[in-house]
């Protein structure tokens, strides 16, 4: 279920992106195989998605699937 997902994620996400990048982001939400990100600073924000957005998508996928998560969306 998505419910137990999204607990997982929040779980993991620190493990995924690092101790700096988890105290200024977290996972919000998945639909439909899209992860949302909420993130407080928009230097962060375009950090992310910039840099680290395919590396932090493709070990999202190896611990959860490809299935579960398709693309992360920061916002």
């Amino acid at each position: 279920s998505n419910l137990l997902n999204e607990e997982q994620i929040r779980a993991a996400w620190k493990e995924v992106v690092g101790e700096f990048l988890a105290s200024h982001s977290a996972p919000v939400g998945i639909q439909r195989g899209v992860l949302t990100i909420q993130v407080l600073q928009p230097a962060i924000r375009y950090e992310l998605d910039r840099t680290w957005k395919p590396e932090v998508l493709k070990k999202l996928q190896v611990r959860f699937g490809a299935n579960t998560i398709r693309e992360v969306r920061f916002r």
